[in-house]
């Protein structure tokens, strides 16, 4: 099996805690062949979808460490076509890259991609949790998503003590406040910031309900093919509010509670419908903050915790699904020469 990562650059990577790295190291042990380059890298010859890539050079040992793995693993350069691979994972930072999946729509009948494009398409940022219909906010926060200062003036107003501001195409955490409304004399100022840019044009920003229990963190849940392979809670540091690891949390263990379960019962029918198998949501108090396709991260983190590696689950399905696609095209090919042969 063939396989192209497009991703971030190899040398950003930190390859002890890096979930990319992790898995393309258990595809690589494997036996697969391994491609890795950049959405920058992708290009079209002759009408077909061709990608710059770094191979790695297939060796008789891989080492067991991820950062020997990532320090020792030698490339060799070649313009491949993207429909030669079987396996197409995507593991780029938001925001996303439109001419991205332009170039991949070409080949998505050919080559398995997690996840869909046109899923990722619909989830790649926080507006997705809206597909869930929860009118009654069980599941979801109370969110409001919009350019419009004066709106976001009134709903803080007349809103609860504490709310969330946060950017709309924002990760890891980065711009993440805490609203509180006896600061109003600043929100002026707050939004000027995070609205308006300095070409004219303005940015959307979520305004959350704040969630009790978010002072003691949040819990990160990996799904694949909708139901939870891992969990982990999220402590924040001792200076700042925000628990993502980037932003200084710590890990500690983490068993799902029946309101989490639940809650993953939930979503994940929608998840797979819309062909997103990998996903990381975030969850504070049982309620679902984001949900993350692009690239979710946690599988590192959780190994060490767990004491497992829960990049076999995912190259498991992932050869799962690959054959069962090769099945079916044996199958069709066979039925269609007894057609012919008729």
């Amino acid at each position: 099996m063939n396989v192209c990562f497009i991703m971030y650059p190899w040398a950003e990577m930190n390859p002890e805690d890096d979930s990319t790295l992790a898995m393309i190291h258990e595809f690589v042990k494997r036996g697969h062949g391994m491609a890795i380059t950049t959405p920058a890298n992708l290009t079209i010859r002759d009408s077909v979808a061709y990608a710059f890539c770094r191979c790695v050079t297939r060796k008789d040992k891989i080492p067991n460490s991820l950062k020997s793995f990532h320090s020792k693993t030698e490339f060799y350069d070649e313009m491949l076509p993207l429909a030669g691979f079987d396996v197409i994972v995507l593991r780029s930072n938001p925001p996303l890259d439109m001419i991205m999946l332009n170039f991949l729509d070409s080949v998505k009948d050919d080559v398995f991609i997690m996840n869909d494009l046109d899923g990722i398409r619909r989830a790649n940022n926080k507006l997705y949790t809206a597909v869930f219909e929860d009118e009654d906010n069980e599941i979801i926060p109370k969110t409001h998503v919009t350019k419009n200062k004066e709106y976001l003036k009134k709903i803080i107003k007349e809103g609860p003590e504490k709310m969330i501001l946060k950017p709309l195409n924002g990760f890891g955490g980065s711009g993440v406040i805490l609203l509180e409304r006896n600061a109003m004399k600043s929100i002026n100022s707050l939004l000027d910031f995070y609205i308006d840019n300095k070409d004219g044009t303005s940015n959307y920003v979520i305004l959350q309900d704040y969630i009790e229990g978010a002072d003691q963190g949040d819990v990160r849940i990996l799904l694949l093919n909708g139901r939870p392979i891992g969990a982990m809670r999220r402590v924040p540091g001792e200076e700042d509010h925000r628990s993502n690891v980037s932003a200084g949390g710590r890990v500690v263990k983490h068993t799902l509670t029946t309101q989490e379960k639940e809650l993953c019962r939930k979503i994940g029918p929608k998840l797979v419908k819309d062909g997103l198998y990998f996903v990381g949501i975030d969850v504070i108090n049982g309620m679902l903050v984001e949900v993350n396709v692009m690239s979710p991260g946690g599988i590192t983190y959780m190994n060490r915790v767990y004491k497992t590696r829960i990049q076999e689950k995912i190259i498991d399905f992932v050869e799962d699904k690959v054959l069962q696609r090769v099945t079916a095209f044996e199958r069709r090919k066979k039925l269609r020469k007894h057609v012919d042969d008729a």
